[in-house]
């Protein structure tokens, strides 16, 4: 026999899939919000952020360092991407600041393992059984808010023991309005059940307007998830999980075109968070980057260090923090790739630290713990 619990737990519930996955929520006392945007498939970052002023770049390149011909500096080494003009925008504000040179402990280039480190936050795959955002909301103030993952299930970085689930806009057809009174007038005399499906509906009507978009695009996506952040009750904490970014053949369109998704779905959460944004900082990073040469399909492979972003308004921005370890053959990571020389695990415990106002040092050791001890990134949001 199976019970409602059983059957709403396991995704049986038709109704319930037609709407959307079950919503629980991770509680956060704070009216500062953060997003955490992944780029599954690693991310090329000598394409998104490339080092023109770097004597090797153009011949190690080669076709991929054209996108960057007559394009304005973002300081005397780096230069950004033309697609990202909304990034770029927020540069000049002072509301973006790029991390170069950077990757998580992982070394050995396979996506899955890769994502598995960098969402657990250990020091290689598999080592930990739950996700550092997750962890991240014993660290920040408890209490009533809520955190969400805008996609089609919840992804390792939110697993644990803070329950946590995600919103996506459904394929299927909507339910109708019978049976939607039918289901609910069902759950009336459960109180498990009916709290959780009238958070559903609560979750239904907030982001009817974004539905038919089916969340295939990504500015419909970034204002979908402005939506479940702005509201006075809604998620102070997000997931957004992007694809597409491993450019094996043809990257310069390939990665032209990701980019400007990217752009358009942080110009997007920018405009639905309004004034929030001032209290917003997000995330934008990947498991690995991509090799320095081009291979023989106008694409690269898989490779080490990458670039990370981090924007909003308290971002202390307008520069490129790296300890640039160039291009040159003989300083390459295996006589391959861009040589990591700055710790993704201490950006991102900086960030947060500094971001929710907590303890630096638990903060690290909360999210990080198998780098315990290592310093956050000091400096990265305005005083």
């Amino acid at each position: 026999m199976i019970d409602r619990r059983s059957l709403i737990g396991s995704g049986a519930l038709g109704a319930l899939a037609l709407l959307v996955p079950r919503m629980a929520w991770a509680k956060a006392e704070t009216d500062k919000r953060f997003v955490f945007i992944i780029q599954r498939g690693a991310a090329d970052g000598l394409g998104t952020i490339a080092p023109v002023g770097d004597p090797a770049f153009a011949g190690a390149r080669g076709v991929l360092a054209t996108d960057f011909d007559g394009i304005a500096k973002l300081d005397s080494l780096f230069a950004l991407h033309p697609a990202l003009s909304t990034v770029g925008g927020l540069y000049q504000q002072r509301q973006a600041l790029f991390a170069h040179a950077i990757a998580s402990p992982y070394r050995d280039r396979s996506h899955f393992d890769g994502q598995n480190v960098l969402e657990t936050g250990g020091a290689g795959a598999y080592r930990v059984k739950d996700g550092w955002m997750n962890r991240m909301l014993g660290v920040i103030p408890s209490g009533e808010a809520r955190a969400i993952a805008v996609a089609s299930a919840v992804p390792m970085a939110l697993r644990g023991p803070h329950e946590v689930s995600s919103y996506a806009p459904s394929s299927l057809p909507d339910a109708s309005d019978d049976l939607l009174q039918r289901v609910t007038m069902l759950y009336e005399g459960d109180s498990q059940l009916h709290a959780l499906w009238s958070e559903a509906m609560n979750t239904r009507k907030l982001t009817s307007d974004l539905a038919g978009d089916n969340g295939r695009n990504a500015a419909a996506t970034g204002a979908l998830a402005a939506k479940l952040l702005a509201a006075p009750d809604g998620a102070r904490v997000a997931m957004i999980e992007t694809g597409g970014w491993d450019t094996h053949a043809q990257q310069r369109g390939r990665l032209g075109a990701q980019l400007k998704g990217l752009d358009a779905m942080i110009a997007a959460l920018q405009t639905g968070l309004g004034p929030l944004w001032a209290d917003t900082m997000v995330l934008v990073a990947t498991e690995f980057g991509r090799t320095v040469a081009v291979n023989g399909t106008g694409g690269t492979d898989h490779g080490t260090a990458s670039s990370a972003m981090l924007l909003g308004g308290g971002v202390k921005g307008g520069r490129v923090i790296s300890d640039w370890p160039g291009l040159d053959m003989r300083a390459l990571y295996e006589g391959r790739d861009l040589k990591p020389t700055m710790q993704l695990d201490a950006f991102i415990g900086g960030a947060v630290a500094s971001h929710f106002e907590t303890d630096p040092v638990r903060t690290m050791m909360t999210l990080f713990p198998n780098t315990a001890g290592t310093p956050v990134v000091q400096g990265l949001l305005r005083a």
